[in-house]
């Protein structure tokens, strides 16, 4: 029966109460003392403890709860107690007998909220009112402790699967220490409607866990123990879920309950920093759904890559400079106070930058001549500054020389760095900066390979670890979205894919991973000392004009096999001389369900750290050659001499 104890209960718990960020020990790497120490450090202000991880650890309880006020954190869940309600005879007085002994160890780690989860015993009775009963009497002995109980339904719990469910349970057993708690994982795989969240009054709502995850069709209990990620690492639509969670006026944690297997050798560090940072970035898209204020600027994505600058110093920047030349670049100018170039053709700016010191010499000597930063435009730079900051992106200031920046820079997630050039001002800038040279005659081979326009795309390969990071920073940083996910047969394994981009397309990214190590993105990765950028796709009008300019030139371009154009006949119905005539050129070929057009060409690697690549998209094409990258990978691994400088 209702009391005034069981009322203050019910008000809130006594040392977890209040919005705020918390994680699950489970999902981070490493022994109970190094995840609490990662999420202490990654700035989180409560955990749940994970059963496992308090049975595994050599630190007593009271010691764990000693520990966790050292680093400044709490426990705000204990979970999961399992197989709880609906038991029969006497398993049901050894549940009651579990879940007292549970309230002891609670009280020492001093928690007052535990996760009961459905029941998934083969042994457990669906009796509504045998469950009923069993979570009243549970309410009982917890009001006695000042514990607050939330039940979860599991999604492939035996009797109990849903939230809706679940709460209509907890509903009917009208206990104040018996309320529910939401998972959004649970409910999302299962495509519950978020909306029924708005039933349920947030002064119920014990606890929020949220996962991501990719969308797979498989069994829900193996896709929830290895595929969960981060929100914003995923395709379920975790703002919609938190905005209804909000809207119900819960005003408690917003936990991460995440079990994936690149986490689990992942360092915990890396993981509880992107857990709090997409915490931050669900909360305030969350917000911004309902139309709440918020703090943070909305994410702007970028209106176009601007530059992509390179780090390369001697006969290296020399080489680099002839590898421009040769693809239709022309030098148009130096800066003013640096050893730095700047190369064009058509709206694509390339840097070369072969500063002697700072940053671009460090990147240099771990990565050798490389992609070390890009520039996007942007709308207001400062505001992404600031939207940086809140989601945890540090800024860059050179060392010693604070202030001296001509644009504002962030750091990536692989060291490079990403620049921010205000769009209205991105010609003073060049202007300003750099001493012109030059500009191609009327008529020139450089004037007519300015049908090249724009960047196209990015690609950056990068280590499987950081994999998810990438997606994460580039989504809640920029609001870009995910597009195509693809696995890309290379000829020593598998390649994983992610394309992101703006919603208007002007912006993309592809993002690369593999687990085998002999694959092309595991050596760059190993000849770079490195994750980063790998290549740089160039828009053209012309493709087939671009490739016949860039072989006069003498350029390196990659080799395509006669077989592939004889399947293009048979695929696509071209005749025979304009087969011929795409392998003369080294261009390949895809269209999509539609009839639009997308045509590659490719040039060889640099020193096997980098290359580029030419598109012409036709009519509304938005993919990327996907069924070609295969392809594309075998002709690079034909050139693997170790004594070759491109490949």
């Amino acid at each position: 029966m209702p009391n005034a104890h069981n009322d203050r209960i019910a008000s809130g718990a006594r040392n977890t109460s209040g919005a705020h960020n918390a994680i699950a020990t489970v999902s981070l790497r490493g022994t109970l003392e190094e995840k609490l120490k990662a999420a202490a450090d990654a700035g989180f202000a409560s955990v749940e403890i994970f059963e496992n991880d308090l049975i595994g650890s050599a630190l007593r309880p009271a010691q764990v709860r000693a520990m966790m006020a050292d680093l400044g954190i709490r426990c705000s869940l204990y979970q999961p107690f399992r197989d709880f309600e609906g038991m029969p005879g006497p398993l049901r007085q050894r549940a009651m007998d579990r879940a007292e002994r549970k309230f002891d160890l609670m009280a020492e780690l001093d928690t007052d909220r535990i996760l009961v989860c459905s029941n998934c015993s083969p042994h457990a009775l669906g009796e509504r009112e045998r469950i009923v009963d069993d979570l009243r009497d549970l309410g009982e002995r917890a009001a006695a402790r000042g514990i607050l109980v939330g039940y979860e339904a599991l999604a492939w719990g035996r009797h109990v699967n849903d939230h809706r469910a679940a709460w209509s349970i907890v509903k009917e057993v009208d206990h104040p220490a018996i309320g529910i708690i939401l998972d959004s994982f649970h409910s999302l795989s299962r495509r519950i409607p978020s909306e029924s969240i708005r039933e349920i009054p947030g002064d119920k709502i014990v606890y929020v866990q949220l996962a991501d995850a990719p969308l797979l069709d498989m069994d829900l209990l193996y896709w929830s123990r290895h595929f969960r990620n981060l929100p914003g690492q995923g395709g379920l639509d975790l703002p919609g879920y938190v905005a209804e969670i909000l809207r119900t006026g819960y005003q408690g944690p917003l936990s991460l309950e995440i079990f994936n297997d690149r986490f689990r050798s992942t360092a915990s560090r890396l993981v509880a920093q992107d857990g709090h940072r997409s915490l931050e970035y669900v909360r305030d898209a969350a917000r911004r759904l309902l139309g709440e204020p918020t703090d943070i600027p909305p994410p702007q994505p970028p209106l176009g890559a601007e530059f992509v600058e390179f780090t390369a110093a001697g006969q290296d920047a020399v080489r680099l400079g002839a590898t421009f030349a040769s693809l239709g670049f022309s030098e148009i100018g130096r800066h003013r106070t640096k050893k730095v170039t700047r190369w064009r053709q058509g709206n694509v700016n390339l840097v070369i930058n072969a500063e002697p010191k700072g940053f671009v010499k460090s990147y240099r000597i771990v990565h050798g001549p490389s992609i070390c930063a890009i520039g996007v435009r942007v709308k207001d730079a400062e505001a992404v500054m600031r939207r940086a900051a809140a989601l945890g992106i540090r800024a860059y200031s050179p060392e010693g020389r604070p202030g001296r920046m001509a644009m504002p820079a962030l750091r990536g997630v692989g060291g490079s760095l990403v620049y921010l050039v205000e769009d209205d001002g991105a010609e003073a800038l060049w202007a300003r900066e750099f001493e012109a040279r030059a500009q191609p005659e009327p008529g020139s081979d450089a004037e007519t390979a300015a049908r090249v326009r724009d960047i196209d795309h990015l690609a950056a390969v990068v280590h499987n670890d950081e994999f998810l990071s990438w997606q994460l920073y580039w989504r809640a940083l920029f609001g870009l979205e995910g597009r195509d996910a693809n696995d890309v047969i290379d000829p020593s394994g598998l390649v994983h894919s992610q394309a992101l981009q703006s919603p208007d397309g002007k912006f993309r990214l592809t993002l690369n991973a593999s687990d085998a190590r002999e694959t092309l993105s595991s050596r760059f990765l190993a000849q770079g000392m490195g994750g980063g950028f790998q290549h740089v796709a160039i828009t053209c009008d012309d493709i087939m004009a671009t490739a016949a300019e860039t072989r006069a030139r003498g350029a390196a371009m990659l080799e395509i096999p006669a077989n592939y154009y004889d399947d293009l006949v048979a695929r696509f119905g071209f005749d025979d001389a304009a087969a011929r005539h795409m392998q003369q050129g080294g261009v390949l070929y895809d269209e999509d369900g539609a009839g639009n057009t997308y045509r590659q060409l490719y040039s060889r690697a640099f020193d096997k750290l980098f290359f580029f690549e030419f598109v012409e998209r036709g009519g509304t094409y938005a993919g990327y050659g996907a069924p070609n990258a295969g392809i594309r990978l075998a002709a690079q691994n034909r050139f693997r001499a170790p004594e070759a400088v491109a490949e």
